[in-house]
């Protein structure tokens, strides 16, 4: 599959994220296990988002935005719109994962000094899932145009299925999920410190934090299947597609804290997500009757998620939109530890 990126522009993409991850890792290390504050979390936030537009800056500036001939200005522009987009949708679908994440937080009392690495973690294991599905999704979309369709109706089949469970309370207890996982693991009655295994009567035996984790790849898996499709509707260009989804994905640890606090503000967003979702579907199922311009699918993006998150503000939701959950253990503290 064709794409615009150069040997430098694949290197600085990778050097961007690894030095992204060092210092957050270095940061982790640093502090050790503590609560993240929302000024903390915010401040990562805009240090995430302007990361992601000093590299959107350098992939414009490399493809000619600024010395190059009208035909290489137009397409550095096209390529920024697409990024630009693709990095919107990508983070709009990341806060679905947020909720989610702090569903299973809720429900398995994780503290929230032990989150941070939790979530560490879990971008980890998105961050490579999601690359790998990036390349089999390009190379399907090379090899078999149609695919595109299918994609299409799944991201439609999607968003009616998000829009009518938006607003209900999720049944985690009878999720196969977490059955499966109680089936396969012991696991302790509580936590220790920050640890994913323990000793209990002699005997090794899994946290509840290693659990939490194995379910965030879980959902990591899922979500990613909505989110690779939502990418490829609005550029087939594999480095545009893996660059947007990485970057979003990079500042998701900061944006849940950022939102933890905040989520009952915000209670139609499942709503918005859910449209963009059919929007982006749309725009893939027309895209050999008419393709949509790239200015117009980032500014229905941008509209609908501001909307759903104003009228979310304007509009009190009834009761009590996301569970308070209860920690399925005992919730007594074990001495007897195994790193």
């Amino acid at each position: 599959m064709e794409t615009i990126a150069t040997p430098l522009m694949w290197g600085t993409f990778a050097a961007f994220v690894v030095v992204a991850l060092f210092i957050d890792f270095f940061a982790l290390n640093k502090q050790g296990a503590h609560k993240v504050s929302m000024t903390e979390a915010a401040i990562w936030s805009l240090i995430w988002v302007a990361t992601s537009f000093v590299f959107l800056g350098i992939m414009w500036w490399e493809m000619g935005g600024l010395t190059g001939d009208a035909a290489a200005q137009a397409l550095a522009n096209t390529k920024a719109l697409e990024f630009t987009t693709g990095y919107l949708v990508e983070k709009a679908l990341a806060v679905d994962n947020i909720f989610v994440f702090l569903m299973l937080f809720t429900y398995f009392a994780v503290p929230a000094e032990y989150q941070k690495r939790v979530l560490m973690i879990g971008i980890l294991m998105a961050l490579v899932l999601r690359a790998g599905m990036i390349v089999v999704g390009a190379w399907l979309v090379a090899q078999f145009h149609w695919v595109l369709y299918v994609f299409g109706a799944f991201l439609v089949f999607t968003g009616f299925k998000m829009w009518l469970a938006a607003g209900q309370e999720p049944d985690l207890e009878s999720n196969p999920a977490l059955k499966w996982v109680r089936k396969t693991f012991t696991i302790s009655p509580n936590y220790d410190g920050e640890n994913f295994f323990t000793r209990l009567n002699g005997k090794r035996i899994a946290t509840p934090l290693l659990i939490v984790v194995i379910l965030i790849g879980i959902i990591d898996v899922v979500f990613a299947v909505d989110s690779i499709p939502a990418i490829f509707a609005i550029t087939t260009d594999p480095f545009i597609v893996l660059t947007s989804n990485v970057f979003a994905i990079l500042g998701l640890r900061a944006m849940y804290f950022l939102l933890a606090g905040m989520h009952e503000k915000f209670h139609l967003l499942p709503y918005g997500l859910a449209l963009v979702l059919v929007f982006v579907g749309a725009k893939m199922l027309l895209i050999d009757v008419y393709k949509i311009p790239i200015v117009w699918s980032l500014t229905a993006t941008a509209s609908i998620l501001v909307l759903t998150m104003i009228l979310s503000i304007l509009i009190k939701p009834k009761g009590d939109a996301h569970p308070t959950g209860a920690f399925p253990f005992d919730s007594k503290k074990t001495n007897d530890t195994d790193n």
